[in-house]
């Protein structure tokens, strides 16, 4: 138990012994206020809160990787591309097949059409995951994409260095990249891109975590020469001065 939760029980236990002692003192038969109550209340049920927080916290986790688990059976069964189509709907993902003009999405309940079965061994050209739960494990359903060109990850809150690390499997593919919005990227982290060497467009919007912005999106520019860079959303000018950018080449290790 942590130092403050201690104190804050050790607070329950003392105000409790105060009303019970007041209680036993009184010659009224009345039930106690309701604020005794209370206090009575959480002074006995003090650790079971404090167990049920964590059992939440646990369960939350847990449920995290059971959505990102990858879909092996799926694909023994339908293959590759219909095993990452899936786990996409699964997380209320949207995505289009080679030659398809049509997208298939998740509706708000979760809810998506069967169709897309029919495309079995047909691989995926343009997948959106944005706002979705989306981590480093779950991305094993997307790595046998081969002919990805487009991959929208706009505010997906578990997307973080690591995740971006492993993006280097599409890089004789991958043209477009969307990683605006998300709350664990760093600087370090977007060092990774430079494998994308065929990425035309890359937007790294309102990414909270990265320090020196516009000293950053000069070296992406120098990383990805052929590449739009997109970036949107900081308070600061995008363009440093020549001589800062020294030290953000050193972070990203160009």
């Amino acid at each position: 138990m942590s130092a403050s939760m201690a104190v804050l029980h050790r607070c329950c236990q003392r105000s409790a012994l105060v009303v019970a002692r007041r209680q036993w003192i009184s010659s009224s038969a009345s039930r106690p206020p309701l604020l005794s109550r209370l206090l009575i209340f959480l002074t006995q049920r003090f650790y079971d809160i404090e167990m049920l927080i964590s059992w939440k916290s646990n369960f939350k986790r847990s449920q995290l990787q059971k959505k990102n688990a990858y879909y092996g059976y799926t694909e023994q069964f339908y293959g590759k591309d219909i095993a990452a189509a899936y786990y996409i709907l699964k997380l209320r993902g949207g995505f289009r097949f080679v030659g398809q003009s049509d997208w298939f999405r998740a509706n708000r309940r979760g809810k998506f059409r069967w169709d897309f079965l029919q495309f079995k061994n047909t691989p995926l050209e343009e997948v959106d995951m944005s706002r979705t739960l989306i981590n480093y494990t779950g991305l094993s359903n997307l790595v046998a994409q081969k002919q990805l060109r487009t991959l929208r990850l706009r505010g997906c809150p578990e997307i973080d260095d690591w995740f971006l690390a492993r993006l280097h499997v599409f890089q004789d593919s991958l043209e477009e990249l969307d990683i605006s919005e998300c709350p664990c990227i760093t600087t370090g982290g977007l060092a990774a891109l430079r494998n994308l060497k065929g990425l035309k467009l890359l937007n790294v919007s309102s990414l909270p975590r990265v320090s020196s912005p516009g000293l950053v999106i000069i070296l992406l520019e120098e990383m990805l020469p052929q590449c739009q860079i997109i970036a949107e959303g900081y308070n600061h000018s995008l363009r440093g001065a020549d001589e800062e950018g020294m030290e953000s080449r050193k972070s990203l290790n160009v």
